[in-house]
């Protein structure tokens, strides 16, 4: 099932804001930790995060699992994400939304939205091609957060 993991790397993510820094994750900022994490997977190591495609909503990229999970929570703090089961992540995974928790996890929802909301980001140009809720390539996603990652500043903010 390819919504398993997503929803186990929004827990991991979830529980490592809460640890370092922030308990009250918005279901907002949970979906756009999980997208930035899934594309920093793909453009250090190229391999995806998730075995679940990202899709192109009017809002930015969003994970569908992931939004079904946690969207009950409205704009209160996420306390668990529903349906997450315990899973082993690799080294490479656990280091990569490490990374994204401490670089991206200080930033509300809205700071990250207007961030994968950007001309030129995977969101806008599938946005633009081919409407809302469609997919967004991995491809698209690797390229762009592998040039991004060669940037000095590391960061889409």
């Amino acid at each position: 099932m390819s919504f398993v993991k997503s929803l186990a790397a929004a827990q991991y993510i979830l529980s490592r804001c809460q640890e370092t820094r922030d308990p009250a994750v918005t279901p907002m900022q949970l979906i756009k930790l999980v997208y930035i994490a899934h594309g920093v997977m793909l453009g250090r190591h190229g391999v995806p995060l998730l075995e679940e495609t990202v899709e192109a909503w009017r809002y930015g990229p969003v994970i569908r699992s992931v939004y079904n999970s946690v969207r009950g929570f409205k704009s209160a703090p996420v306390t668990m994400v529903a349906g997450a089961r315990p899973h082993h992540f690799s080294d490479a995974e656990r280091a990569v939304m490490d990374h994204v928790v401490n670089t991206y996890g200080p930033h509300d929802a809205v700071v990250l939205s207007a961030a994968t909301h950007k001309p030129g980001t995977p969101w806008s140009i599938t946005w633009e091609r081919f409407g809302q809720n469609s997919t967004i390539s991995n491809d698209l996603i690797e390229n762009f957060y592998r040039h991004l990652l060669a940037q000095p500043t590391h960061s889409s903010l």
